[in-house]
């Protein structure tokens, strides 16, 4: 049976919403886990500010262990 072990990197929690420099970071960010080993599984907003926007970016990464 296969086990895995999960990895959440927040990025860009701003005060009115996602950080501008987030939307530049992402792709460096999931290069960098994908070096290690870690496979992307979901990008995901939790949350909404006060214009609707989302708070932030949340990165889902497995790995098998």
């Amino acid at each position: 049976m296969r086990k895995y072990e999960y990895k959440f990197v927040r990025l860009g929690e701003g005060w009115l919403g996602v950080r501008s420099d987030a939307k530049r970071e992402y792709q460096r960010e999931i290069n960098e886990h994908a070096a290690q080993g870690w496979r992307l599984v979901q990008v995901f907003a939790p949350g909404t500010n006060l214009y609707g926007h989302a708070a932030y970016f949340e990165l889902i990464f497995e790995r098998e262990v």
